[in-house]
């Protein structure tokens, strides 16, 4: 009888803790090993991307442009990733006067995305608002317009009045408005930045850089691209068509692929402009600021462009979500789980070599429980010449408790009864 006994028990222990061959929620069915599936790219992807990993200098080669850029300070970003591809002065603060409105469009763009206002709701205009110079559609205190007809006249006419009109519908003065823009811009992690106005119109103490001004223009164009709706029309009319709307961006009549973004001037500033352009699935953003001219501000924001799109590609690897295949389960209830892919990536690489980018996955044969659904258990590499650009993780996509003594015993005493019975 001890013998038995004893012949039972280690039957009961060996099932414990070897891994074991039934399924949660169907103890009847085997499941055989499966290996790891191999992970493929497929598709195009338009959600937000990973940042670079290492090894992304070497792979993009490190093309240097053979010219100097006409301004104060200049910067060459792929909008996606903000891969730098050029700077100079980049994080040396300087007035930006009027591309400060940047700043004011992004948080209007908030306000509008989070549902707090909407493009058809009104505001009337105050006193305060009247009282700006500059760049304006002349605004008379008690006017009424709407959200959508006053961000359109910011964005195409880089108009000061409307700025000042939407900072107090959203924050109730200005002051309160600019306090908001420095916060979101110790959030974007501006380091250079301090923001007076939400026009531009103050020069001192008022400052950016090249680097934060691409900062919140990835900001803007990424997480609101509903703005390219107003930063690329070229012209159209406000106050029933009474005052006409020209974009003081020239380039989105001159340069193919332009989206925006918006230009800035004051004789301190000098002429400033953040330019964003998408060929193809690429997408760069250029910033110079302190140029000596109007035209030159144009013509070396376009020579960064077609430096940009003549060397260089976005790829995306679209995986968020997909079958990553199956890894085994040591010790667990569960003997094998489901993977998948956590997100996607974004990378950018030289151009032409985009379909030389390869996977590598480094996931485990097999882990032991228990295995949390949403864990982490491998990720997949995105490797061009040797060089890893970015990872994406894969994780678990179901849980798998660690076999105690107790459910072991459990689950043979439901086998031998289904036997049995």
């Amino acid at each position: 009888m001890k013998t038995k006994c004893r012949f039972f028990i280690s039957l009961v222990l060996i099932f414990c803790f070897l891994p074991v061959t039934m399924v949660s929620g169907n103890t009847d069915d085997y499941v055989s090993d499966i290996p790891v599936m191999t992970v493929e790219s497929t598709g195009e992807n338009t959600d937000e991307a990973n940042t670079l990993g290492e090894g992304s200098d070497d792979a993009l080669a490190k093309v240097t442009p053979q010219f100097q850029v006409n301004a104060k300070a200049a910067i060459l970003v792929e909008a996606e990733t903000g891969t730098v591809l050029y700077a100079f002065n980049e994080n040396e603060p300087l007035p930006i006067a009027s591309i400060t409105k940047i700043m004011t469009m992004l948080l209007v763009m908030e306000a509008i995305d989070s549902g707090k206002i909407k493009p058809t709701d009104t505001t009337t205009v105050s006193a305060n608002a009247t009282r700006m110079g500059g760049s304006q559609v002349y605004l008379k205190e008690g006017e009424v317009f709407t959200v959508e007809e006053l961000l359109k006249a910011v964005a195409v006419h880089s108009a000061n009045d409307a700025s000042v009109a939407l900072a107090e519908m959203i924050s109730g003065t200005e002051e309160a408005f600019v306090a908001a823009m420095n916060e979101k811009a110790r959030e974007l992690n501006m380091k250079n930045t301090k923001f007076l106005d939400c026009t531009g119109l103050t020069d001192e103490g008022h400052y950016s850089s090249a680097m934060d001004v691409s900062i919140m223009s990835r900001e803007l164009l990424n997480k609101h691209p509903k703005i390219i709706h107003y930063t690329t029309i070229w012209h159209d009319t406000f106050r029933d068509g009474k005052f006409d709307l020209d974009n003081t961006n020239k380039l989105v009549k001159r340069y193919r692929g332009t989206t925006g973004l918006k230009t800035g001037f004051t004789n301190k500033a000098g002429y400033c402009l953040a330019a964003s352009a998408e060929r193809d699935g690429s997408k760069f953003i250029s910033v110079v600021l302190g140029s000596d001219s109007n035209e030159n501000r144009f013509a070396e924001s376009a020579r960064l462009l077609d430096f940009a799109f003549s060397n260089y590609e976005t790829a995306h690897v679209n995986k968020e979500g997909m079958d990553a295949g199956a890894i085994r389960v040591r010790k667990g209830v569960t003997t094998e789980i489901p993977l998948k892919y956590a997100s996607n990536a974004v990378v950018v690489v030289k151009k032409g070599s985009k379909d030389k980018i390869v996977e590598n996955p480094e996931i485990p044969e097999i882990i032991d429980a228990p295995v949390k659904k949403g864990q982490t258990v491998g990720i997949v590499n995105i490797e061009l010449d040797g060089e890893k650009l970015a990872s994406i993780d894969v994780i678990a996509d179901n849980d798998s408790l660690k076999c105690t003594f107790g459910m072991a015993f459990t689950m043979i005493f439901r086998k031998w009864a289904t036997l049995f019975s």
